[in-house]
């Protein structure tokens, strides 16, 4: 019985549709964190026309520290990516391997550093991780809806 059930869920997932950038239309918005002096902000926009933009920055005070361009887009084939920018510099790609309809998990396990980002949102709150490929080193954010 137990393998039965075990076939009719790797069958239920497998019949899932790909995602869609429009499935991740949850991310959107301005979200903010600040604690100890320390302030992190992300904003992104809502689908539109297969993509999302995104940028965030953070610093201490009135000093930026960092700062990131971002987006969400399908590659050819339909694949999510989430490319990232930081600093402006050369853009990372990092492919969707997880979502639902509340979270969001990237990998690029050939990046040095962070090779995992995931999103969850649990209403207004929306916390960011960023971790090695098997989860070591992971810094988080919560943010909450501005």
């Amino acid at each position: 019985m137990r393998m039965i059930a075990a076939v009719l869920a790797l069958l239920l997932v497998a019949a899932r549709p790909p995602a869609t950038v429009d499935d991740l239309g949850w991310l959107a918005g301005d979200w903010a964190s600040e604690a100890g002096g320390r302030w992190t902000e992300e904003s992104w926009t809502a689908p539109r026309g297969g993509v999302m933009l995104g940028v965030s920055r953070s610093g201490r005070g009135e000093v930026l520290r960092d700062y990131e361009f971002i987006r969400i887009a399908a590659d050819d084939d339909g694949a999510i990516s989430y490319i990232a920018m930081p600093q402006g510099g050369a853009p990372v790609t990092f492919a969707l391997v997880r979502y639902d309809g509340t979270s969001a998990t990237f990998e690029n396990p050939a990046h040095d550093y962070p090779q995992r980002i995931a999103y969850v949102r649990e209403g207004d709150t929306l916390t960011a991780t960023i971790a090695a490929i098997d989860g070591a080193k992971a810094r988080t954010w919560a943010y909450r809806r501005r």
